[in-house]
């Protein structure tokens, strides 16, 4: 098993025809996914064509899914058309998009959250590198990548990982991959001041996924998210968790990498959200080389 996306989830792309889109969407029909439709308005009816797939591109989300039975998607449209692209998912009645998008304006955002208040659908970013559930095999390939995370890291397994961070998923995924430990599901959440899932939400789905038996939680400074992850692990989580915070020597009122990575009147703070996991019981890695076996010390 796995959360939020398995091996036969079929995907679309919006934004198939631009250039990231085009790119991501070839990696990700070389690991396996099941990309069946890709939406680039004014484009219906063009196919795109890569090792032998042809893809069918639609003018709008609503006739893919009403053609393919697409569940998910990816979004590569840029920043000032992107909350329309999210919310003519939602209207669509997708399970779950995947906004790879950064730079966003904060008030779209707060205007996608508040439309999606009550939906079937899942949002995971902006900003994000996305998710991956690895396959079968040596280079984990017949799972299912949606975003740009690298899959050919990934080994199937049983440790889930969810971290604000891109490049720090990778990290802690390519540790424990080196360790010979696979993992059940990878989600990149982003570092945006209004995003879609928390860890929090997360969290509560690998707990509840009898296929993942460990947890690594990444965070770093800004907002108050980890604090939140970190109050209901300690009272429902059933499973071992490592965790590590990003920032810890950034200076208050600058903003550092993500447009949410900040600490603003006093709050924020890595010191903070690392006294929060400690009271939790989850176990900090003192710096990012060493989350895997953090968690691994732990599991054992």
């Amino acid at each position: 098993m796995a959360i939020l996306v398995t091996p036969d989830t079929r995907v679309l792309i919006q934004g198939i025809t631009g250039s990231f889109g085009a790119r991501h969407a070839q990696l990700s029909l070389d690991y396996g996914t099941r990309v069946v439709a890709g939406v680039t308005p004014g484009k219906g009816g063009q196919l795109f064509e890569h090792n032998g797939h042809k893809v069918p591109v639609f003018d709008t989300v609503a006739e893919a899914v009403a053609e393919t039975g697409a569940t998910a998607s990816a979004v590569f449209v840029p920043a000032a058309f992107a909350a329309d692209a999210i919310l003519e998912g939602v209207a669509a009645g997708l399970e779950l998009i995947v906004a790879i998008t950064e730079g966003i304006p904060v008030n779209d955002m707060v205007r996608v959250k508040r439309a999606m208040e009550g939906r079937r659908t899942r949002l995971i970013g902006p900003n994000c590198p996305g998710i991956v559930t690895p396959g079968e095999g040596s280079d984990s390939r017949g799972g299912c990548r949606i975003g740009i995370a690298p899959g050919y890291i990934h080994r199937k397994g049983h440790v889930g990982v969810v971290s604000r961070s891109g490049t720090l998923t990778y990290e802690a995924v390519w540790q424990l991959t080196c360790r010979g430990v696979g993992q059940s599901t990878c989600v990149g959440i982003g570092g945006d001041p209004v995003p879609g899932m928390s860890h929090l939400d997360v969290i509560k789905l690998f707990n509840e996924d009898p296929d993942t038996h460990g947890i690594i939680i990444i965070g770093e400074i800004g907002g108050s998210a980890e604090e939140e992850a970190a109050a209901w692990i300690k009272e429902h989580c059933r499973k071992p968790v490592a965790g590590f915070i990003a920032g810890a020597t950034a200076p208050p009122g600058r903003r550092m990498g993500h447009a949410g990575a900040i600490i603003s009147g006093g709050k924020g703070t890595a010191a903070a959200k690392i006294a929060a996991f400690r009271e939790a019981g989850i176990a900090v890695a003192p710096t990012p080389s060493e989350m895997a076996d953090t968690l691994l010390r732990i599991m054992k």
